[in-house]
């Protein structure tokens, strides 16, 4: 009788541990904080799943990556407490959508209007995550390596109906007041009297940047929004040694206009006498900032070039705008590691060239023996070339972006514009070598004419010539010759480019966190829900 008593009385017991544990496996996910007290969304703008890939073969295939350990920061958030979701992204009743309708969907978590900011599909302005944070107590900040009144920031901070009017976005932003601001775009925040050499405020402009920044308004009026900030308790920063010594509400503005590309900054990076921060040096700078806060924070941080470049259908510039992203991204997590008080969103606002690399019919691979048993009495031959690990290598390899390239043929006198310049200086500054006639194929031009509303002609550009040009590249400033010398060494790099402009691929979602922060975005959404779950891991809800 008493072995029958123990007997239950184990098996009771073997019951109740069993179903404490499988109640407490169970429960994990209600034991997670109920809200992130921080939230930090990190947009790589026109990073779509195409270029998340090219870091990702980067990383693992290139002879002599940069990274060391092959390892991303999309591997790392995803190695302990990481989701992985997919967003669509077309703004409302349009098929592809813009940096700004798309910025202010993940702002608002509502469904905007094409070059729309901070506004919903009718015009009207619909609150942001930003000023929600404000709302609950939070400190909030906004970092981009593009100009702070561009598209996406300007999503977040500001309510105009259009994306251009920079002006009008500084003059919302300083309103609105986030605590940190930092960014290229001195040009909207100061008066037009600055471009007037012998001006009073030029001479305080020169002094209080230190000479760090070209002084050159874009403003078409007399307000100082500088002076503005300082009186409404900001601090100003212009160079690398002043953001270092800044404490409490800053505005840092580090160029005239956008600051300098992924390429550029990695060819300064350890020159002692470096004025400019780099996207990390500023991103962790703002999580300094805003840390202070006992109730946390929000920061949007934009990798903003790597649209740029692949607008310009510029691989080589893209993979170091990516690497960009990547050093950034692995400082925040640095940062936020083994804390369950941190919510991070990576994601795109759009995909931007549709990239990719492809297999090609030139240079086709030698026939070589293999030790296989299949192998024994043939050669191993395949049919195409597709494609040499080493390529990887060359893309990393170069030491201009296209613009920059261009820029400097342009400051050629006109006789030296010739083809053999031009292909002198592409073979100089990439690994990609083109022929003078490739380069005579890349700088003809065409008659494109302009005509009034009724019609009438009114004047011709000369124009790179490239089909399809107004359907898929119509930015005629830069992409159209930038596309055409993708184009001429395309078949080098195994590499293909759809357009000049956005596509509607849908994009990746990362996010690191708690299991009940992170869960929402685990799926297959909008942006405006996503923008819609950010607001909600602001509010607390």
């Amino acid at each position: 009788m008493k072995h029958k008593i123990m007997v239950i009385f184990t098996a009771v017991m073997l019951l109740f541990i069993v179903s404490s544990c499988s109640q407490k496996k169970g429960n994990s996910a209600l034991s997670s904080p109920a809200s992130p007290k921080n939230v930090i969304m990190i947009i790589g703008d026109g990073m779509g799943p195409e270029q998340v890939g090219l870091l990702l073969t980067y990383a693992r295939q290139a002879p002599h990556s940069v990274l060391g350990d092959k390892t991303t920061c999309f591997d790392k958030i995803m190695e302990k407490d990481g989701s992985l979701g997919i967003s669509l992204t077309y703004a409302h009743n349009v098929l592809v959508t813009d940096s700004a309708a798309s910025g202010s969907q993940l702002a608002t978590g509502h469904s905007s209007g094409s070059e729309m900011i901070g506004l919903d599909y009718n015009g009207d302005p619909v609150p942001t995550v930003l000023e929600r944070a404000i709302q609950a107590g939070k400190s909030t900040g906004l970092v981009t390596d593009t100009r702070v009144t561009d598209a996406t920031p300007a999503a977040f901070a500001a309510h105009q109906p259009h994306r251009k009017m920079g002006d009008a976005i500084a003059l919302d932003m300083l309103s609105l007041g986030p605590d940190v601001l930092l960014g290229g775009g001195l040009g909207n925040w100061i008066p037009r009297e600055a471009n007037d050499k012998n001006s009073r405020v030029r001479r305080e402009l020169e002094e209080i940047t230190q000479g760090s920044v070209a002084i050159k308004s874009k403003r078409r009026d007399s307000q100082n929004l500088l002076a503005r900030a300082r009186e409404n308790g900001y601090g100003l920063v212009f160079n690398r040694s002043q953001l270092a010594a800044a404490s409490g509400k800053v505005i840092g503005l580090f160029a005239a206009s956008a600051m300098p590309n992924a390429i550029a900054v990695s060819n300064c990076l350890n020159d002692p006498d470096r004025s400019v921060p780099t996207l990390e040096e500023m991103s962790l700078k703002a999580i300094d900032i805003l840390s202070q806060n006992d109730q946390g924070f929000f920061l949007m941080i934009e990798a903003g070039q790597i649209d740029w470049a692949a607008h310009s259908n510029d691989a080589g510039l893209m993979l170091h705008e990516m690497i960009r992203l990547n050093e950034t991204v692995n400082a925040v997590l640095d940062w936020a590691k083994n804390r369950e008080d941190t919510l991070i969103i990576l994601t795109a606002d759009h995909t931007t060239g549709g990239f990719g690399f492809s297999y090609t019919a030139k240079d086709l691979p030698r026939a070589s023996q293999l030790p296989g048993m299949m192998f024994k009495d043939k050669d191993y031959k395949p049919g195409y070339n597709y494609g040499d690990p080493h390529v990887l290598d060359k893309l990393y390899s170069q030491k201009l972006s296209y613009g920059d390239i261009f820029d400097k043929f342009y400051q050629l006198s006109k006789e030296e514009q010739t083809p053999k310049n031009l292909a002198m200086l592409v073979n100089q500054y990439t690994a990609f070598p083109i022929t003078i006639a490739q380069a005579q194929r890349i700088l003809e031009t065409e008659d494109n004419p302009i005509y009034l509303p009724d019609n009438r002609k009114l004047n011709a550009k000369r124009v790179p010539k490239l089909d399809n040009k107004d359907e898929f590249y119509p930015s005629q400033k830069f992409s159209n010759i930038h596309a055409l010398l993708a184009l001429a060494v395309a078949g080098d790099q195994f590499a293909v480019w759809n357009t000049g402009t956005h596509t509607n691929t849908p994009v990746l979602v990362f996010t690191k966190g708690s299991v009940r922060a992170r869960k929402p975005f685990a799926g297959v959404i909008h942006h405006t829900q996503l923008g819609q779950y950010a607001i909600d891991a602001v509010r607390g809800k």
